[in-house]
């Protein structure tokens, strides 16, 4: 069993490194002369085929469980976990749900966005993907090894991600930086712009 979740965590591993580097603006730069506008959609592409492995590895390994939130309190982190499913959506939605799916070049450079959800943190999606796969009720090995391996991939994403807005947006960013935590809202009452 511990070989099978060393095989999981390295297939995660080998997703996050594809993901970032296709993130990046260097790949966006020399695969954006294939794709052009498009970029993003292959961009989406690749990597829902590069996690299959993941899913597929995760399903057929052996697998132990860990614990189990009993209730009432299962009920409350499946609660957390919907609100860590919405704030996603609300920041996609924002931003723009064809554009993030890739179904709608984009027609220029992104606007930097401040308001809505990303008004309390910078990553509403990561955010969100953290309380979602921290919150799982029933927790095993290999769940422990995604979560683990996926927390790491957020945490070094978000840093990466970062240096790219900064890239992007420049001083405008900067200044967003200074107001608007990261990954975890703890400020709040920031008047969006």
């Amino acid at each position: 069993m511990l070989m099978g979740t060393i095989w999981l965590i390295v297939a995660s591993l080998v997703w996050g490194v594809v993901h970032s580097i296709l993130a990046s603006l260097p790949a966006r730069q020399v695969f954006g002369r294939f794709f052009g506008r498009w970029y993003r959609l292959f961009y989406n592409i690749i990597s829902v085929l590069t996690l299959l492995p993941v899913g597929v590895l995760f399903f057929v390994l052996p697998d132990a469980p860990l614990y189990t939130i009993p209730t009432p309190w299962m009920y409350l982190t499946l609660l957390v976990q919907m609100l860590g499913l919405l704030i996603p959506v609300a920041g996609v939605l924002q931003t723009g749900l064809w554009e993030f799916a890739g179904l709608k070049p984009a027609s220029g450079p992104a606007s930097l966005v401040t308001g809505g959800v990303y008004r309390y943190v910078r990553h509403p999606l990561y955010f969100g993907g953290l309380l979602f796969i921290w919150l799982l009720p029933e927790m095993t090995i290999n769940r422990l090894a995604l979560v683990v391996a996926f927390t790491l991939y957020i945490a070094v994403g978000a840093y990466f991600e970062e240096k790219k807005l900064l890239q992007e947006h420049g001083p405008a960013y900067a200044e967003y930086q200074k107001q608007v935590p990261m990954l975890i809202p703890w400020k709040f009452g920031r008047s969006s712009r």
